[in-house]
């Protein structure tokens, strides 16, 4: 087993930077994805280039921040303040992906990819704030800024859960569809498979392990994961066989 340990939100908050740092020089992590329109982002750009081993990407964002583009499409996204309005008002039934929305978010998202390459950073891979990516409705948009970037690897949709909060077979069906439409129309190159970390951490207690490169995710110095981040920073990798190890997404080839 091979295991890409991504922090997500780099760039959301000093305090999110610290602690992503923190357990990059410790070894525990491998990679993080970057927000390039959150306030932070000037500090996590002048402290990567100390990280060679590790990799980092582009963390796509529609749900919080100001956004950095102006392109007229992005207005349903936004609130008064000119803010993107949160996941809430994506995930309403009556939403829709207009053509005049996606080509927002197409020019949003290049911005995005373009301000971090601005800053010197490699990016490795794609995946988004609160998942948004993986919207079907912007499955075509998504390949376009894949292309456009040359940015080959993007994350899946989740397909292992944990035995406390199991995917139900609508869920897992939807799911396994987006990453086969992923792969094969889209032309991702991914991991095998796509976890948060406490449910895989879960399954690791209860002796379960996978074959293949599998991505975990985690969110250190958020206060909502306050736990996950402790477990981070415990030995949890002691309960690994000796064959597993931690790889970055550049390891992916």
């Amino acid at each position: 087993m091979k295991i890409i340990l991504n922090c997500d939100d780099l760039g959301m908050s000093m305090s999110v930077n610290e602690a992503i740092f923190e357990l990059m020089d410790q070894g525990r992590v491998t990679s993080a994805t970057l927000m390039a329109n959150a306030p932070a982002f000037d500090d996590a750009v002048r402290r990567i280039g100390k990280y060679p081993d590790c990799s980092f990407g582009v963390h796509l964002n529609l749900t919080e921040f100001a956004p950095l583009s102006s392109h007229a499409g992005l207005g349903p996204l936004l609130n008064e303040q000119g803010d993107f309005a949160g996941i809430a008002l994506i995930n309403r039934r009556d939403f829709r992906w207009t053509a005049a929305l996606r080509a927002g978010v197409y020019a949003e998202w290049s911005a995005q990819i373009e301000r971090a390459l601005a800053h010197g950073v490699a990016i490795s891979h794609l995946d988004s704030h609160h998942h948004v990516h993986t919207q079907f409705g912007l499955l075509g948009v998504l390949k376009r800024v894949r292309q456009r970037s040359g940015i080959p690897r993007v994350r899946l949709r989740r397909n292992v859960g944990s035995w406390t909060q199991p995917m139900g077979m609508a869920r897992r069906a939807a799911n396994l569809a987006w990453n086969l439409t992923l792969r094969h129309v889209a032309g991702a190159r991914t991991t095998d498979r796509f976890a948060a970390f406490s449910a895989f951490y879960d399954q690791l207690c209860c002796g379960v392990a996978w074959p293949g490169v599998i991505e975990l995710m985690c969110h250190p110095g958020s206060e909502r994961f306050a736990m996950e981040t402790a477990l981070l920073r415990g030995d949890w990798r002691g309960r690994m066989s000796r064959e597993a190890r931690l790889i970055s997404y550049w390891d992916l080839g």
